[in-house]
C-alpha cells in the first residue's frame, strides 16, 4: 500500500488523471499539430456536437473561457445599461464582474444556508421594474432550485442565465419526475473548462449552452467580433474562441466525465461517513432536486473562529485546503464603485457567515481512501 505523506496529497491531481488517458490525449493533440488547424479546427465543432449530445441540449457554442461565456451570454440578451441582473452574494467574482463590465447593475441576494445556492425567496424580493435577468450559480456541483427560478422568470418575463462552471454533469429533477442537465434549463447556460473543473482542459476554455436557436446565433455572432459573415459586423462583439488543441483534449475527457463524477461522488460519500457524527463540522447538504457532482467538497465549521486555524494547521503538515470564498461580493473593494448601491454588513447574513465558516478539502478523480483517511485523521486531530 502506498505510504501517505504530505508530498503526495493534492487539492486536484491533474497529472494523475492525465496519466490514465495519456495515450488518448497525446494522439488527439498530435492530430491537431499534424493538421495545423489551430484555430477553429474540426475538433472544435466535433466537441461542441459531442457535448450537446451528452447534455441533451440543442446548441453548444464554445468560447475562450467561462468568464467570456457569461459576458457573451449577457450581450446576446441585448440588454441596456442600467438593467438589473439578480445574482447571489456568495459566488466567485466572475459572475458579478461581467455584469458590471457591461454597464448593468448586479443586484445581490442571499443564499440558502444548506445548499449554498441562491435563495428563491430572496430572488422574489429583489425583483424591480428594471430587473431583466436572473443569474443562478450552481455552486460547488449541484443545481440551484431551477423549477422555482424558471417559474419566477416566466411570471416576470425575465431571462435566466445559468452559471454552470462548477456543476457540469449534474442532473436536475423537476416535480413531475423529468430530469434535465445543469446548464440546459435556463435561456442560456455557461460553463468553464479551467483545468481544475470536473471537465477541464490544459488551459482556458468555456462554452455556452442553449435550446433557443436565436440566442445560439446571437452568441456565435458576439463571440466572433459581431460578424454575421466574414468582415461584416452587425453588432459590437468580442473575440473568444476555444483553442483547437483544447477542444481535442476535451473530446477525450468528455468520454470519461461520468466516471470522473462517480469518483468524486464516492470520495464525497467517504468524507460524509467519516464526519457524520463529528459535532464540529457540517458536511455538504444534498439538494432533493439535484445530483451533486462535487466540484468542491465544502464543510461548514460550527466555530468560525477556528476555520483559519484549521487551514493553517493543515497547511503546516502539507494537507492542502481552500476557502471558497473568504469575502462576500458586497465586501469587495471593486464593488464600491456602484454609487447607487449601498450594502452593509448584515445585509446578506448567510453569505457572510459562509465566508467565515466554510473550508474545502481535497477532492478529485484520483483520490483514494488511504489518502482520505490521512486527511480525516488530521482534521479530527486538530479539534482534539
Amino acid at each position: 500500500m502506498e505510504k501517505i505523506t504530505s508530498q503526495n496529497i493534492q487539492m486536484v491531481d491533474l497529472n494523475g488523471q492525465y496519466k490514465k488517458i495519456e495515450v488518448e490525449v497525446n494522439e488527439a493533440i498530435q492530430e491537431v499539430i499534424n493538421s495545423s488547424h489551430f484555430i477553429n479546427g474540426p475538433q472544435v465543432k466535433a466537441f461542441a456536437q459531442d457535448l450537446a449530445h451528452y447534455l441533451q441540449v440543442k446548441q453548444v457554442i464554445p468560447c475562450a473561457n467561462g468568464t467570456d461565456a457569461l459576458q457573451i451570454a449577457l450581450m446576446a440578451f441585448d440588454l441596456k445599461p442600467g438593467d438589473e441582473v439578480i445574482v447571489p452574494a456568495f459566488t466567485y467574482i466572475a459572475s458579478v464582474e461581467v455584469i458590471a463590465l457591461l454597464g448593468l447593475i448586479p443586484i445581490l441576494v442571499d443564499v440558502d444556508p444548506n445548499t449554498f445556492n441562491v435563495s428563491v425567496d430572496a430572488i422574489r424580493q429583489a425583483i424591480t421594474p428594471r430587473t431583466k435577468v436572473i443569474l443562478p450559480v450552481h455552486l460547488f456541483g449541484q443545481c440551484a432550485n431551477m423549477e422555482a427560478i424558471m417559474s419566477i422568470a416566466k411570471e416576470h418575463k425575465l431571462w435566466v442565465l445559468e452559471d454552470n462552471a462548477q456543476a457540469i454533469g449534474a442532473q436536475y429533477t423537476f416535480s413531475d419526475g423529468s430530469t434535465q442537465s445543469a446548464g440546459t434549463i435556463g435561456d442560456i447556460g455557461t460553463t468553464s473548462f479551467f483545468p481544475s473543473k470536473n471537465l477541464g482542459c490544459f488551459g482556458d476554455g468555456g462554452a455556452m449552452t442553449t435550446n433557443n436557436e436565436e440566442l445560439a446565433q446571437n452568441t456565435r455572432i458576439v463571440a466572433s467580433h459581431g460578424q454575421t459573415k466574414k468582415y461584416i459586423h452587425d453588432v459590437i462583439g468580442v473575440n473568444s474562441r476555444l483553442d483547437t488543441i483544447q477542444a481535442a483534449l476535451l473530446q477525450v475527457k468528455l468520454q470519461h466525465l461520468d466516471s470522473y463524477i462517480e469518483a468524486r461522488q464516492k470520495a464525497a460519500t467517504y468524507y460524509d461517513q467519516a464526519f457524520a457524527e463529528f459535532e464540529h463540522l457540517k458536511t455538504p447538504v444534498r439538494s432533493n432536486t439535484s445530483t451533486h457532482v462535487f466540484h468542491q467538497y465544502t464543510l461548514q465549521m460550527d466555530d468560525p473562529s477556528k476555520r483559519d486555524q484549521l487551514k493553517e494547521y493543515l497547511q503546516k503538515i502539507g494537507i492542502p485546503s481552500m476557502i471558497y470564498y473568504p469575502l462576500p461580493i458586497h465586501f469587495q473593494k471593486a464593488f464600491k464603485h456602484f454609487e447607487n448601491i449601498e450594502y452593509k454588513k448584515g445585509d446578506f447574513p448567510v453569505a457572510e457567515k459562509l465566508c467565515e465558516s466554510v473550508i474545502s478539502l481535497p477532492i478529485h478523480t484520483e483520490l483514494n481512501e488511504s489518502t482520505q483517511d490521512y486527511i480525516i485523521e488530521h482534521v479530527k486531530r486538530f479539534f482534539n
